[in-house]
């Protein structure tokens, strides 16, 4: 295991040429930055947050961000917390192409080379007088500075590769997965890499990790080191803290580089001619608000397809957060018997059994006594293809659909797919995550 490690963490641990890059880039920004808030007397400070100002980050994409905080003073309206906070973030970064993202509250975004800058609005407040979600950042990066040695840092490196490269890392709704900061609290309770997969390896239901001042209602509870109140669990899924404990378990039992590479998936044949597809445009929106519309649709029509006599396996949402979203089902099978058993009540319940009779005796095939004493009838299913249903539904009964009322105008112009019909290379992933087996995971279990 050591010797997959040391090999391990030199993949993640940045080379010297690398924060050369990454610090020339971050005083750049952070020059534009202060540039532009001497002209708001509402704005007190401005600092680093997040992964680079810990030491923390990893050479990979997803691990090197810098986070600029821009420190409102707390009486600062929320209106102007907003307005300002975006206006310097595009003023500082025009040269770069700025946009927002969103949050807890929206930010600027830029490019600069190859690293995205993040200019991060949040209020200069005590500890535990949190006004916004950002605020408790200041305090996060001071507790990691004093807590996180040298080595620790690396581990979180390297704790953040094996999240990434296991599909369970980033704390943002379409993942609902690991955070970076979770990655820090873990290391930071634990010690070491190799402890947290093994901490993780016999995890408990209802495990708490850290110093709760309430009770959490989730599988197991991560308690954020500055605020006992907040569990950190709460935004990651129990199918990916499933994950995590199998992906520890395996790489404890047989440790391989593998569990630090990408890998590709690859989906049965006879799996995606069961899978069917929803795929539509939508107007731009927030990434939050259209990943929590698209999941809420996705479960609609789930239940939606139960409902009709199909059975789901699994489900999932996806969209590229610019205009295009897909809904994907797994089914056992895409087209179901034409017919179906209703059961009724029991013959003893006279009026119950008798309204039953009279509703169904016109249209049903069969009508008979079962030995469990229910009055049954045997019907033909208005659908029993599921493009032709969620196609129905969609079209002339959009309304009952249980689809978020945010959508329904972007969802009325839809295209039913198949899971072996030519898609775009985001559908494919998102099939191969959802109806594949990860070998890695389960090569023991």
């Amino acid at each position: 295991m050591n010797q997959i490690l040391t090999t391990a963490r030199k993949s993640v641990i940045p080379t010297k040429k690398l924060e050369n890059e990454k610090n020339s880039v971050a005083k750049l920004a952070f020059e534009l930055v202060i540039s532009q808030i001497k002209k708001h007397s509402e704005i007190l400070d401005v600092e680093f947050g997040g992964s680079y100002a810990k030491g923390t980050w990893i050479s990979a994409e997803q691990g090197g961000d810098i986070d600029i905080f821009i420190k409102f003073k707390k009486e600062t309206t929320e209106k102007k917390f907003i307005e300002i906070s975006k206006k310097v973030g595009f003023q500082a970064l025009k040269k770069f192409h700025p946009y927002v993202k969103y949050s807890d509250h929206p930010y600027v975004e830029a490019k600069i080379k190859t690293t995205k800058v993040n200019v991060v609005p949040c209020y200069n407040v005590e500890k535990g007088e949190w006004k916004s979600a950002a605020d408790r950042t200041h305090f996060h990066t001071q507790f990691m500075l004093e807590s996180l040695s040298g080595e620790m840092k690396n581990d979180v490196r390297l704790l953040k590769k094996f999240l990434m490269n296991n599909g369970i890392y980033g704390a943002e709704i379409a993942r609902q997965g690991f955070s970076g900061y979770v990655a820090e609290v873990l290391i930071w309770n634990f010690g070491s890499f190799e402890n947290v997969l093994k901490e993780f390896a016999k995890i408990s239901v209802g495990q708490i990790i850290g110093k709760a001042t309430k009770e959490f209602d989730t599988v197991i509870s991560i308690l954020d080191p500055i605020d006992g109140n907040r569990n950190l669990a709460a935004a990651i899924s129990e199918e990916n803290i499933g994950k995590f404990v199998l992906a520890s378990r395996e790489f404890l039992k047989k440790p391989s580089m593998h569990f630090f590479r990408s890998r590709k998936r690859r989906v049965k044949s006879e799996i995606l001619k069961n899978i069917v597809i929803v795929r539509f445009q939508f107007k731009a929106r927030s990434p939050d608000i259209i990943w929590g519309q698209i999941k809420r649709a996705s479960s609609a029509l789930n239940m939606q397809l139960k409902l009709a006599g199909f059975k789901v396996i699994r489900n999932a949402a996806i969209t590229d957060e610019a205009n295009d979203a897909s809904l994907i089902f797994l089914l056992d099978s895409v087209i179901i018997p034409e017919l179906f058993v209703r059961e009724g009540p029991e013959y003893f319940n006279e009026s119950d059994a008798t309204s039953f009779i009279k509703k169904n005796k016109k249209t049903s095939k069969l009508l008979w006594v079962a030995s469990n004493r229910r009055v049954c009838s045997l019907d033909n299913r208005k659908h029993n293809e599921a493009k032709k249903f969620l196609t129905y539904l969609l079209s002339k009964n959009l309304s009952n659909s249980g689809v978020p009322a945010g959508i329904k105008k972007d969802i009325k112009k839809f295209k039913i797919l198949t899971g072996n019909m030519h898609t775009s290379k985001s559908i494919k992933e998102a099939i191969a995550e959802m109806a594949s087996t990860d070998e890695i995971l389960f090569s023991s279990n």
